[in-house]
């Protein structure tokens, strides 16, 4: 060997002669079964590769590499094994010139098919198997880097090498079943062919350019499609979370980007298979947020809620194309529901790694998509009875529920912006007891910015409110102009939800949590006096019950105002205020536990079956408060007004402000101002009885506008086109005739040089000449 080196070194023109000669010898070695003769001339080949790197090496590759294909193809394990590992050597030297005209069609395919070997002697199939892996690993190698050679990325190459590295990370279990002695061990770890085709796969997807990260990731969904992969779906995650940490994190959202056209692509497959390729989704985002996600964001989450909707309509008509006929799969409810699960538990994890920016972006998405009905969105019943609707109201609010839990924002105009504000608000008063918590539960994790809301899952009417251990800020700036802007709208939803007759036990632990957060995130001087307005007017619901609400409900509310200012008042550390929540309190203890929480919200509640008598100690009185509150500087006027929510007109529908509101408005300034109110009316002597009659008569009149208000917005929601063109246009012709009016009174004319013309009942009338038209003497003219 040492002669023969030194002869090619000397003379390499003749390399091309002795590749010849070798590769001639080793056919015929092979044929004859002279196995030694064909591993010395093996031998003798790969030190003369290793030593020889002259410019005309490239024609002794080529009867290198037709010795090792001869060798591959041969039935004999150890043939095949010796061939893999001389191209391997060569596939590590590095070579001074390109080739041309290589091709390594051949290898790709041989080295794939021993990948699958099904030896069956456990260990030869073993050996064959990494042999296998050993030889794509070289090819990779070879041609990966080099524009020059053969483009192994082509999909008819990665066809045949991803599949044969996934078929050995799939069979990790077999090759760990054998159980190797304690000496042996880490020699067998290191012959486990699934540890080799996962390094290889590494190195494959690391090399991966930008253009060719969607050939290398397409054969493994296609695997997994093949395979059945997806329902375990624990192989699955396992090779996602392999690409994804291997692949350069600026093409992450190119893998995204697969998996999303994937699920599109089998949004007709079971149940069970979408749910894996949307868990494979999830544990892939997660991994790409911390890289770079790109433009795939709003991308995924359109395509993450379309599968969601497609799922409801899947689980409503109970097949894919939404008609059953013979030989229609029948859909599994149950799988549906699941299926929606892990998509709500994928938007919310991808969210939770996303900027905050990103987030608000994301929340304002998800809103938008929320179906309000409406005159325009005729409700569709299912299958099941259940309404379309409805169930996509609630899958996209516990998305948002899901993006909004630990959502931080110091800035609360920018967390909760009109437009969104306005349709979660409007949700909330949706008949739907279901719903109506998820908007609460949502409400709360926008508000809650320090971690108080669990503190506040129970309703309880501590002594001493320090064992919570609160974290309280002051109120910002940015604060205090959203509560200025939204306070009262809030207050206005905090208060119809009380009113609800369907309300459970999580409503009002939702509203008292809600309460106590902006208490303690949002409260300045002048919306704690606003909160405690609303609270006694909820109690005030409870007290007079115009709403016929059932006893447990009214319970609640009493318990609810007692739980909410027994913390205000410690919040606000004035004694006198405390002293008269305290004494309340003790005295439901004592003789009405029925209208504390204690008593209320249990498994079992203990209520009162009379409670139209309730005296006076057993309520918190506004004019005590507003008296103890007024000595320590807040507010006296504003406490001793009782809250009167905002009239909005706002039906059980839309929160959208139709014509009508704008249109009642107008009506009722037309008629404050009508004709027939022209008349005075002589004073009336104001005495005692006139005080007092006015004071009864004032709720029945607020009735009887609210009511004529509601029956105007209904009649130009409701009436024809035609009828209301009719009306706005006698309406318009009247405000005409009336500005005239008024012209004529306040503008008086100038006098007329032509005199004055008879009217027609003999009377004189002045007529007004314009003045360009006016003829002036000659005297005046200059």
């Amino acid at each position: 060997m040492e002669k023969l080196t030194f002869y090619a070194l000397s003379a390499p023109e003749k390399l091309d002669r002795i590749g010849a000669y070798l590769s001639e010898r080793l056919i015929r070695d092979v044929g004859r079964h002279r196995y030694g003769y064909v591993c010395i001339a093996m031998e003798a080949l790969d030190q003369l590769l290793m030593a020889c790197h002259c410019q005309s090496i490239n024609l002794f590759v080529e009867s290198f590499l037709k010795m090792v294909a001869k060798l591959l193809e041969s039935e004999k394990p150890n043939l095949q094994i010796l061939g893999t590992n001389s191209f391997v050597k060569f596939a590590n030297i590095e070579e001074d010139t390109p080739s041309y005209h290589r091709s390594y069609d051949f290898f790709v395919s041989r080295f794939s098919e021993m990948c699958h070997s099904g030896h069956e002697d456990l260990e030869i199939k073993t050996k064959i198997r990494m042999s296998g892996i050993k030889g794509l690993q070289g090819v990779v190698r070879k041609t990966v880097n080099d524009e020059l050679q053969a483009n192994i990325w082509d999909p008819q190459h990665m066809d045949k090498i991803v599949p044969s590295l996934l078929f050995n990370l799939q069979h990790v279990e077999e090759a760990e079943s054998r159980s190797p002695s304690p000496l042996q061990a880490p020699e067998k770890e290191k012959e486990n062919p699934a540890e080799l085709a996962e390094r290889c796969l590494r190195e494959l997807l690391g090399r991966a350019a930008f253009g060719n990260i969607k050939n290398a990731i397409k054969p493994v969904l296609v695997h997994l499609d093949n395979h059945s992969l997806w329902e375990p779906k624990v192989f699955a995650i396992r090779c996602f979370k392999i690409i994804m940490y291997s692949i350069q994190p600026q093409h992450s959202h190119l893998v995204i980007q697969q998996l999303l056209s994937h699920l599109d692509a089998n949004s007709r497959s079971a149940a069970t298979v979408r749910a894996g390729i949307v868990e494979v989704l999830s544990e892939a985002a997660v991994i790409a947020a911390t890289g770079s996600v790109g433009p795939t964001v709003l991308e995924m989450f359109n395509t993450l809620l379309r599968q969601l909707r497609l799922s409801i309509d899947y689980a409503l008509t109970g097949s894919y194309d939404g008609a059953i006929s013979l030989g229609t799969k029948i859909i599994k409810e149950h799988e549906e529901r699941m299926f929606q699960e892990a998509v709500i538990k994928t938007i919310g994890s991808f969210a939770s790694t996303l900027p905050t920016y990103q987030r608000s972006e994301v929340i304002l998405f998800i809103m938008s998509k929320v179906p309000l009905p409406s005159l325009h969105h005729p409700m569709e019943m299912g299958r099941t009875g259940e309404n379309r609707n409805r169930l996509t109201q609630i899958m996209l609010l516990k998305s948002l529920l899901q993006v909004s839990t630990g959502f931080q924002c110091n800035n609360m105009m920018s967390a909760l912006p009109s437009n969104f504000l306005d349709r979660l608000l409007s949700t909330s008063l949706m008949e739907d007891a279901e719903i109506r918590l998820f908007v609460l539960e949502i409400l709360i994790s926008f508000i809650d910015r320090h971690g108080n809301r669990h503190k506040f899952s129970t309703i309880s009417t501590l002594s001493d409110i320090s064992v919570l251990k609160l974290k309280v800020d002051k109120c910002s700036r940015q604060d205090t102009i959203f509560m200025k802007k939204h306070s009262q709208q809030l207050y206005r939803h905090i208060y119809l939800s009380c009113k609800e007759e369907t309300n459970i036990q999580k409503h009002y632990e939702a509203l008292y949590g809600l309460l106590a957060l902006i208490s303690i995130e949002l409260a300045n001087e002048e919306v704690v006096v606003d909160l405690i307005r609303l609270v006694l007017a909820v109690q005030d619901v409870a007290q007079v019950n115009e709403e016929n609400l059932p006893v447990y409900n009214r319970c609640a509310l009493y318990a609810l105002g007692a739980s909410y200012l027994n913390l205000i008042s410690q919040l606000t550390t004035v004694p006198a205020f405390c002293q008269h929540i305290r004494e309340v309190i003790e005295s439901r203890k004592k003789e009405a536990p029925y209208m504390l929480p204690e008593d209320v919200f249990v498994e079992r509640p203990r209520l009162s079956q009379n409670l139209d008598g309730v005296v006076i100690e057993f309520l918190f009185r506004q004019s005590k408060i507003s008296e103890v509150l007024g000595g320590s500087g807040y507010n006296a006027d504003r406490l001793c007004l009782p809250y009167i929510p905002q009239l909005t007109d706002e039906d059980r529908l839309s929160k959208r402000k139709s014509i009508g509101e704008t249109i009642s408005l107008q009506v009722e300034v037309e008629s404050r101002n009508s004709p027939e109110k022209e008349e005075r009316v002589p004073a009336e002597e104001i005495t005692y009885e006139t005080l007092k009659k006015a004071i009864v008569d004032s709720v029945a009149v607020e009735e009887q506008e609210r009511e004529r208000r509601r029956q105007v917005v209904e009649k130009f929601q409701k009436a024809p086109f035609e009828e209301i063109a009719a009306h706005c246009g006698a309406r318009a012709s009247l405000l005409q005739s009336k500005l005239n009016q008024i012209f004529e009174i306040t503008i008086r004319p100038p006098p007329s040089p032509s005199g004055t013309i008879t009217a027609a009942y003999g009377q004189p009338q002045s007529h007004s000449i314009p003045v360009y038209e006016m003829k002036f003497p000659d005297l005046c003219v200059y």
